[in-house]
């Protein structure tokens, strides 16, 4: 097992670098690149960075350098600096290299059900292994309109503010309450088929979904690759 995380290319698994936290890795088609990648399609000369987080010492980070195709992390464009979980898919650029993050241990990742050679059972449905193009997690809040029923009840509170008695417990459940629903996410677990169809599945652990991802990834690799990748 490597001492330090790896970035591999998902299309050729022997081909990869390990990352050393005292130096930030940079990629790219400049020769000098830490990874260089001077005949891939869309690839900047100085495409992107990968470093250690300046506030935790065990958290990577992925930086687009401004690059003209972009930089995509689990299918989203970076407008700035993000985390690294074990198992994300890094794309220079729409139609360039796909990256993997790999940390250094990997747990056992499950997948959620294959009930035949082949098949993968997700969100009640039997899916084939060799048609499923991408699986991602994303995270979103489980109450977005917190915020604006927390204002909302504030600029209504200041109708009983010559009753301090009412106004201020109003305002002090109010922010208790967007406190509460604001702090809650969910991570949805999607797959997507070759012909553009895609499941969800919701999770309330980040790590959960992301176990869940790593396991169906694992079993598209291990399916015929037929059809299975544009």
């Amino acid at each position: 097992m490597s001492a330090h995380p790896r970035l591999l290319l998902r299309d050729d698994p022997g081909r990869s670098v390990a990352l050393d936290p005292r130096t930030p890795l940079s990629i790219g088609r400049d020769p000098a690149s830490g990874l260089c990648l001077s005949q891939a399609q869309g690839v900047s000369r100085h495409h992107a960075l990968v470093r250690v987080s300046r506030t935790r010492a065990d958290q990577w980070l992925l930086c687009d350098l401004g690059s003209a195709n972009g930089t995509y992390l689990e299918g989203a464009r970076l407008r700035d600096c993000r985390p690294l979980s074990d198992g994300d898919e890094i794309r220079l650029g729409l139609k360039g290299p796909v990256l993997q993050f790999r940390a250094t241990s990997r747990p056992a990742a499950p997948v959620l059900a294959q009930p035949a050679a082949g098949q993968l059972d997700f969100a009640g449905r039997s899916l084939p292994l060799d048609r499923i193009r991408s699986a991602y997690v994303r995270s979103r809040r489980r109450h977005p309109q917190a915020f604006s029923w927390w204002l909302l009840l504030c600029l209504g509170g200041l109708l009983l503010l010559p009753f301090p008695w009412l106004f201020w417990p109003l305002q002090l459940g109010a922010l208790a309450g967007w406190i509460l629903l604001g702090s809650r996410w969910e991570h949805l677990l999607e797959v997507t088929l070759q012909d553009g169809l895609a499941y969800r599945h919701r999770f309330d652990s980040l790590e959960t979904a992301l176990a869940h991802r790593n396991g169906i990834r694992k079993a598209m690799g291990a399916a015929p690759a037929a059809g299975r990748r544009p």
